[in-house]
């Protein structure tokens, strides 16, 4: 396992590289101060995860991710001192898997680590084949996602949401089991972090974002995807 860790802080990024060690002693760290120089090593060093400062001296926390997302579906935990809400959604909606404020528990960051990297390998290796609902096919061994005959990007988390919608095509999906499927637990404020996901979705697939006509909301309950409209 290779982890890279994007930190300008050098006590903060040896920190974090001795407590992921201490649990896995046979993990390779990575590091840099420099946010362009994490966006050049998340392609040349394919690591299985990236642990991200939000504040860099050379482009922000944001603008890594927004570029790793052009290309890569690593796993990201951001870990910064920025609490406010609006950061933490900024940071969601350019493509974080999860996010922790600094002063991080040791035990926390740990199990965060764990949590990601099982729901990313599991997605990896789901071998279900081709899940389809209308006009939306998405390919579970690639994650690969063709919408009206175009391929779409998307991040792990969208992945997950959209498969488990896709699996329950034209059904509704309650928050806590989106949570749970996509998190492995149905945690405080879980469906907020999901409306931040489905609106990122629906910009990618819907003509009118605002006016959805494929996912879909059912208030106070959950999700749905549009079933196909039936021919005859």
């Amino acid at each position: 396992m290779k982890v890279l860790i994007v930190e300008d802080n050098p006590e903060i990024s040896t920190a974090i590289g001795v407590t992921v060690q201490i649990r896995w002693p046979d993990v390779r760290v990575v590091t840099t101060h420099l946010g362009e120089r994490g966006v050049e090593m998340v392609e040349s060093e394919k690591p299985d995860l990236v642990i991200l400062d939000l504040g860099l001296p050379d482009i922000s926390g944001y603008e890594v991710l927004k570029r790793v997302r052009l290309f890569s579906v690593v796993p990201v935990l951001v870990l910064t001192v920025r609490s406010d809400e609006d950061d933490v959604v900024k940071a969601l909606e350019y493509g974080a898997d999860d996010y922790m404020i600094k002063p991080f528990r040791k035990l926390e960051l740990l199990s965060r680590v764990q949590a990601l990297l099982r729901r990313y390998s599991t997605f990896q290796e789901q071998g279900e084949g081709t899940l389809s609902c209308g006009l939306l096919s998405l390919d579970t061994s690639t994650g690969k996602l063709i919408y009206s005959g175009k391929e779409v990007r998307l991040t792990n988390t969208e992945r997950r949401i959209l498969q488990h919608l896709m699996r329950n095509c034209g059904h509704v999906v309650t928050y806590s089991s989106l949570a749970e499927a996509v998190w492995g637990n149905d945690y405080p404020d879980a469906a907020d972090s999901l409306k931040v996901y489905v609106r990122r979705l629906r910009e990618k697939v819907e003509t009118d974002p605002s006016d959805p006509k494929i996912i879909l909301t059912t208030a106070g309950i959950g999700y749905s995807l549009a079933a196909p409209e039936k021919s005859g």
